[in-house]
């Protein structure tokens, strides 16, 4: 049996990502995530993951000038709260342990987020899925999953995106956009690049987690990452 590199990982995984056609939710899409995520969990990988929410709703966004904007992150906390409920129970149906923790108590159907309790369902063989992402507004879910991932000494941040690495520039925009295999947190933010938030990379800076980017379109590259092979962009 191939032995994982990591052994605990933080997974954020983009709202944006695992939308369906014309839904909220795409459970095909889901399903073959949550697929390769047992594959991970049955070769001995503790998996903890930080969903976005950006399939129903993005606050700063979806918000803008049009709402006040604590509000409008608030709201995008629930979102993560939905899709953090929906991949809790594709994973159960996998046959996978799963609880869901939110920095927002919903005691009626999620633990609140203790650190220590986190960990020992972790030790357990659980999956545990943290929802409402810091808890706080102004604060990404990209920032959550690097704070996460520190909080429970998890061996690295696996940033699931649309886009697979971190570019010079917008790859959408210029087709002359390089893609960086490594580089540092001080690297990313001097060049202010923008496939994860300033905060997230201090963070990943200032605990020293390392932080993989790649692209989700793949559900495989989840698997890849935890065994070791190169995809993304390591940041670190």
């Amino acid at each position: 049996m191939i032995t994982p590199k990591y052994k605990r990982v933080l997974i954020k995984i983009s709202g944006e990502a695992i939308a369906g056609k014309g839904n909220a939710l795409g459970f095909d899409v889901i399903g073959r995530i949550c697929d390769v995520l047992k594959r991970c969990l049955d070769a001995g990988v503790q998996i903890g993951i930080v969903v976005g929410g950006g399939n129903i709703w993005r606050g700063a966004k979806d918000g803008a000038d049009k709402m006040d904007r604590s509000r409008a992150d608030h709201m995008g906390m629930l979102a993560t709260a939905i899709n953090a409920l929906a991949i809790a129970d594709v994973l159960e149906s996998r046959g996978a342990e799963v609880r869901v923790q939110t920095a927002i108590e919903m005691r009626a159907f999620a633990e609140p987020y203790v650190r220590l309790r986190a960990i020992s369902h972790l030790d357990k063989g659980r999956v545990v899925i943290f929802g409402c992402g810091t808890g706080n507004p102004f604060f990404s879910t990209d920032t959550a999953a690097v704070l996460r991932g520190a909080e429970i000494d998890a061996d690295i941040v696996l940033l699931a995106k649309n886009v697979d690495g971190v570019y010079t520039d917008d790859p959408n925009k210029n087709p002359l956009a390089t893609k960086y295999e490594e580089l540092t947190p001080g690297d990313f933010l001097r060049d202010n690049l923008a496939a994860m938030d300033a905060a997230a990379a201090s963070l990943s800076r200032d605990n020293q987690i390392p932080v993989l980017l790649f692209a989700l379109k793949d559900p495989e590259n989840i698997f890849r990452a935890v065994m070791g092979e190169k995809v993304g962009t390591l940041v670190r």
